[in-house]
Formats: structure tokens, C-alpha cells, sequence
């Protein structure tokens, strides 16, 4: 078979050279032609231009973290704030009186509490320092078997525990 050989396109036609009047408002078509063309490529691009596919590194997609604002509540949830019930005096329960704490009070400068269970070493030593106006210099504790906590306050060497140890102590 022969190849196929296109037909010629025809020329397009001669437009003759615009009057002279219309070369005097020259000015406002080129205005127009050129906002035209600007619209033109806003149609054709869209309204947010061109993108750019984003390329995933990941098999595993994230949902896109989006804005939780701030709690601005209307009202309060709770009418008066919550009273601490760990003060000073429900901390240190009592003062341990046996003979061997009395021992602990004259030998090692330390004095003897039985304390909340709830309570730790710092709630104690700032207990220990409101009560009785003395400066602790470390606490150790230990859990009872009846279940309390028993907390030996070791007193700071400027402090006597003898001079500390209130009038009411007495022994068991």
C-alpha cells in the first residue's frame, strides 16, 4: 500500500491593516487583551494555581494534627477549691514515747513520730519544722506492721532533742 500523504492546510487570511482610528484608542484593546489573558489563566489553572503531588515516604498515614482550642469554661466546675487535708497535724500523729525512743532522744539526737500513712519524708520534715520550730537534718520512716508509719526525725547538731522533747511526753 501506498503511504498516506495529508492534504495541505489552507492558509489562514489576510486581515487588512486596522484604519487609523482604531490605531488612535490602541491603547484600551491592549488593556483589555491583557486582563483577558490573565483571566484566561485563572480559568485554566483554577483557583489555587498549580500543585505539586506530595511524594509519601510512608506506607502508614497520620491524620493531620487540627486546632483544639484552649478550655474556656463558663463556669466553674467546682464551687470552692479542694481543702488539703495533709496539714501539719494530720500528718504527725503523736509522739512515740517507749523506752527505746526515749533511748533514740538521748543518744542519736532524734526524735520519734508516728505519722500518716499517706504522708513522705519531706511532708514530715516540714511538719516536724512548723510544729516545733527546730531544723530537721534527715528523716528515715518505716510502716508498722499495725499498719502506721513511724518516722525518726533526726534533729540538726544546733538542736537538742532533750531541749526539743515537749513537757507532756512522758513515758509509756
Amino acid at each position: 500500500m501506498a503511504p498516506k500523504v495529508k492534504a495541505p492546510k489552507p492558509a489562514p487570511k489576510k486581515v487588512d491593516a486596522a484604519p487609523k482610528a482604531a490605531a488612535e484608542g490602541a491603547k484600551a484593546p491592549v488593556k483589555a487583551i491583557q486582563k483577558a489573558h490573565k483571566v484566561q489563566k485563572k480559568v485554566v489553572k483554577g483557583l489555587h494555581g498549580t500543585r505539586v503531588k506530595k511524594v509519601r515516604t510512608s506506607v502508614k498515614f497520620y491524620r493531620p494534627h487540627t486546632f483544639r482550642p484552649a478550655r474556656a469554661p463558663k463556669y466553674p466546675r467546682k464551687s470552692t477549691p479542694k481543702r488539703n487535708k495533709m496539714d501539719a497535724y494530720n500528718i504527725i500523729k503523736n509522739p512515740l514515747t517507749t523506752e527505746s525512743a526515749m533511748k533514740k532522744i538521748e543518744d542519736n539526737n532524734t526524735l520519734v513520730f508516728i505519722c500518716d500513712i499517706k504522708s513522705n519524708k519531706h511532708m514530715i520534715k516540714s511538719a516536724v519544722k512548723k510544729l516545733y520550730d527546730i531544723n530537721v537534718s534527715k528523716v528515715n520512716t518505716l510502716v508498722r506492721p499495725t499498719g502506721d508509719k513511724k518516722a525518726y526525725v533526726r534533729l540538726a547538731p544546733d538542736y537538742d532533742a532533750l531541749d526539743c522533747r515537749p513537757t507532756n511526753w512522758n513515758y509509756v
